[in-house]
């Protein structure tokens, strides 16, 4: 933990200045759902627009060069793995033939 969340649980009250942290439960309670018109079908829809575009908003999507390099690397260990199971699969063939001619 950090200073900064120290000093933001100390002024909230969560922790004590000398040390360990006292735990306070926190209340909450429902909140209740506003009161309103209820909207039709297509208003919901516009509003379920609206609030995927809001949530959108928040993510934080990586950069282009991030995902260059993380594509660059499942393929890598794709055509590895392709590259494993081939060779184990050749082994074994092999070996199992080599079993049943004998």
């Amino acid at each position: 933990m950090n200073r900064e969340m120290k000093r933001m649980q100390r002024r909230g009250g969560t922790v004590e200045d000398d040390g360990p942290a006292a735990f306070v439960p926190p209340v909450t309670e429902p909140r209740p759902r506003p009161v309103g018109p209820e909207l039709s079908v297509p208003g919901r829809i516009v509003e379920f627009g609206r609030e995927v575009r809001s949530e959108l908003r928040q993510v934080a999507w990586p950069t282009r060069q991030e995902v260059a390099n993380s594509a660059m690397v499942v393929i890598i260990v794709l055509v590895l793995l392709g590259a494993f199971i081939f060779l184990l699969n050749y082994a074994f063939t092999h070996a199992i033939l080599k079993l049943l001619t004998a």
